[in-house]
């Protein structure tokens, strides 16, 4: 029996590690934090539970497919529900939308409140569901690093759905096509930040990112984002996976091009077969492969965004929010020049606030909410984040006021912040950026790091700083894409 060790117990190691029990392999993990799930963590305090990082659910067909796997019962693990709309939005002039999971209703909601033509909506969520089930067999479900890829009749039925994109285009440049209305343009932009990108430069071809939320779904775990990696921990569990917590990984030891051990910060050394790090791919190559230089493509590569997120526990119940909600800017682009260009939090920044608690009650007390208030950011680069912090506060709380029409300061009676430093010493993701590279031109969209490297044969990765991406689904995507190359090397 071949003996694994995989490094970090992120929702793509929980994955990964669940996929090679299955296939026979005797799997360990290692793990910093004192839990699994990396950013999908929790915290509590007050009476109130937050969700620490990723608030949306999309595609849990990829967890289903897990449990399956394993031939075993999902219900007693996981469960998940529906939500009848994606996000409602907000912008300074009192203009609201909501809108509704049905395409259709969206459609005429979208017509109604901005003026586009009836149709317009639904003809571009059609194109992206297209784009995205002509492209996913060979952008999101294969290595792009191995020949066979290209020789499968779907990699032809995707080069084809390419031709038609205009790769010339933004993604902002191709809404602005679609749509007349400034606030539509700015709705179908923000879809860029799911990947941590700006729309003014990421590819036309991220339009495909709507069809996740809009086409497939919006969906609530039961009991927060964080039951996900708590019913994937036990499933992994019942399959004989071994886990260390609070147990940081110092070294991959390597010889000729193989890794052979892994050393933990205690000081142990532990054998293992093969290698799988679920770590940030620049801080495995930086921190852990200390006989290996940084590839110039990762340490030259553009970080994603950031962000910094307060935690608020709200003595106030509001009608008008939903599970997600999005207070917009005025000035889109100067907000993506600040966090990008400039490395600096813009003057204007968007909102996102997170309420749980609409689905789930008891994540507040009675008549209260639990609010998970997220700005996006520039990676960390030397920033006086103390200082950037208080003045963002200030701005937030002014916004969300004025839009409200209460004051917002007044109900906070709970409250933790946490900025792009602290992301990068809880995550250990580098420079705090919470999708690895940004996705801000061809080749970063397309081109990142492989699930399986070719400087150390029996060392693979997953997670969002490899391909395919970021984002809950990505990530465990990437785990069968790496746990795929595992398989075809072990036979």
């Amino acid at each position: 029996m071949k003996r694994i060790g995989i490094v970090g117990s992120g929702i793509g190691g929980l994955a990964a590690s669940i996929r090679l029990a299955v296939q026979g392999l005797e799997v360990e993990v290692f793990e910093a934090l004192p839990g699994p799930g990396g950013k999908l963590d929790s915290i509590e305090g007050g009476g109130y539970r937050f969700d620490k990082g990723p608030s949306l659910f999309t595609m849990p067909r990829l967890v289903e497919e897990l449990f399956e796997l394993a031939e075993c019962d999902m219900g007693p693990y996981f469960g998940y529900q529906t939500i009848p709309e994606a996000c409602r939005y907000f912008w300074d002039d009192q203009t609201r939308l909501t809108a509704s999971a049905s395409i259709e209703d969206f459609d005429a909601e979208v017509a109604r409140v901005l003026g586009e033509d009836r149709g317009a909506v639904a003809s571009y969520l059609e194109q992206s569901r297209r784009l995205y089930e002509q492209t996913r067999p060979l952008f999101l479900e294969r290595s792009l690093h191995k020949i066979s890829t290209y020789l499968s009749p779907e990699v032809f039925k995707a080069f084809g759905a390419l031709g038609s994109v205009r790769w010339d285009l933004s993604l902002h440049r191709t809404n602005q096509k679609r749509f007349r209305n400034p606030k539509t343009v700015q709705l179908f932009d923000r879809f860029a930040t799911y990947n941590g990108s700006n729309p003014y430069r990421t590819p036309s071809v991220m339009q495909i990112i709507p069809h996740l939320e809009h086409g497939i779904g919006t969906f609530l775990p039961l009991g927060g984002m964080h039951s996900i990696p708590k019913a994937l921990h036990r499933l992994a569990v019942d399959l004989g996976v071994i886990f260390h917590f609070n147990t940081p990984v110092a070294q991959i030891e390597t010889e000729k091009r193989r890794a052979t051990a892994l050393i933990l910060e205690r000081g142990d050394r532990l054998d293992f077969d093969l290698v799988l790090s679920n770590a940030d791919v620049y801080t495995t190559y930086a921190r852990l492969l200390p006989d290996f230089d940084l590839p110039k493509r990762i340490e030259r590569a553009e970080r994603s965004s950031s962000a910094v997120i307060f935690y608020w526990g709200i003595n106030a119940h509001f009608d008008e929010l939903g599970l997600h909600n999005i207070f917009f800017s005025n000035d889109y682009r100067s907000e993506f020049d600040s966090i990008f260009e400039r490395k600096e939090l813009g003057n204007d920044p968007t909102v996102y606030v997170n309420i749980g608690s609409k689905y789930e009650p008891g994540d507040a007390p009675n008549n209260c909410e639990n609010w998970f208030v997220m700005v996006n950011s520039p990676a960390s680069y030397g920033q006086n984040w103390a200082r950037e912090v208080e003045i963002l506060r200030s701005r937030v709380v002014e916004r969300l006021s004025r839009v409200l029409g209460r004051s917002i300061e007044d109900l906070i009676e709970f409250e933790e912040i946490v900025n792009p430093v602290q992301i990068e010493e809880w995550t250990r993701s580098h420079r705090g950026a919470l999708y690895g590279t940004a996705s801000n031109d061809l080749f970063s969209a397309f081109l990142r790091h492989p699930n399986k490297g070719s400087r150390i044969e029996n060392l693979y990765f997953c997670g969002g700083s490899v391909h395919p991406g970021g984002g809950i689904p990505l990530c465990l995507l990437s785990a069968k894409i790496a746990t795929d190359h595992i398989a075809a090397d072990v036979r």
